[in-house]
């Protein structure tokens, strides 16, 4: 069942709203999602750690997940929902490309939270290095702290000539 935040946030998105107050509430729905991801614990989900394996930052090296809905998030990339691409840069295609994710998301019901499984795909890997630390900002700011099973992969293009980052993402929803 849809949680009543994805419910009103998807009736918000579908209404003849100006794109300020669209703006708005999108912004609402994913500091609420974000606090929620933070608060309160996902039970279909269970972080994997081998015993004296130290904890990684920033991601997972594995998630357990109870049968649920599976939500699969197809390749996201850093344009709006017009399929333009309002930033040329690194850190605003990749938040672009989150805000897309929790979009498709929000489409089943669901939200950051519930995702067990992310692979990037990134093109420079020089440039993702040298910005750890903003990507780690926009993540949790966008994502919350939740650290699903993470995989980046660098790839020497990708379909759109100006995407710079590409996420997919697997979800899994009581």
């Amino acid at each position: 069942m849809p949680s009543i935040t994805a419910i009103t946030y998807v009736f918000i998105t579908q209404l003849s709203l100006s794109p300020t107050i669209q703006g708005l509430a999108h912004t609402l729905y994913l500091k609420y999602t974000r606090a929620l991801a933070v608060t309160e614990e996902v039970p279909m989900q269970r972080v994997l750690l081998p015993e004296g394996w130290p904890r990684p930052k920033g991601y997972s090296n594995g998630i357990s997940a109870d049968a649920g809905e599976l939500i699969f998030c197809g390749g996201q990339i850093g344009w709006s929902p017009d399929g333009i691409f309002e930033h040329a840069d690194f850190i605003g295609q990749f938040r672009q490309t989150l805000v897309n994710v929790i979009d498709v998301l929000a489409a089943a019901g669901a939200g950051p939270e519930h995702i067990v499984r992310m692979t990037w795909f990134v093109i420079d890997r020089d440039d993702y290095v040298s910005q750890l630390r903003a990507i780690g900002g926009v993540y949790r700011e966008v994502m919350g702290k939740h650290y699903p099973a993470m995989s980046v992969v660098f790839v020497s293009g990708l379909v759109e000539a100006e995407a710079k980052v590409e996420i997919e993402v697997t979800a899994v929803k009581s």
